[in-house]
């Protein structure tokens, strides 16, 4: 009794076609999500500085009205205080404009 085998690999060029295009496709796909993922990144960090201006801005103003409450009644304290917030102002608008000329 004698046995053969004989194997045939029949390349099927349609299914090859499918796999390049699926390959494509997922290629593209995670492409996407790295890109989106970078952008989510970016975005919870921005979140997290608006939290931290926020939450600046808030102590500041909390911290604003304790000292006016604690000098309502005496004249010269009062323009002391505005006399510094007037100096902060100046330097935080100087500050400013410099960081948007440099972000141009």
């Amino acid at each position: 009794m004698k046995i053969e085998v004989h194997h045939y690999r029949a390349e099927d060029r349609e299914a090859v076609q499918w796999l390049r295009a699926i390959f494509a496709r997922l290629t593209k796909l995670s492409d996407e999500v790295k890109r989106m993922s970078a952008e989510l990144d970016a975005l919870k960090a921005e979140v997290a500085n608006a939290q931290t201006v926020e939450q600046s801005a808030i102590a500041l103003i909390q911290g604003l009205a304790a000292k006016i409450e604690a000098n309502k009644t005496d004249p010269v304290a009062l323009q002391e205080l505005a006399d510094n917030l007037k100096a902060s102002d100046d330097a935080l608008a100087a500050a400013v404009q410099a960081n948007s000329a440099a972000a141009q």
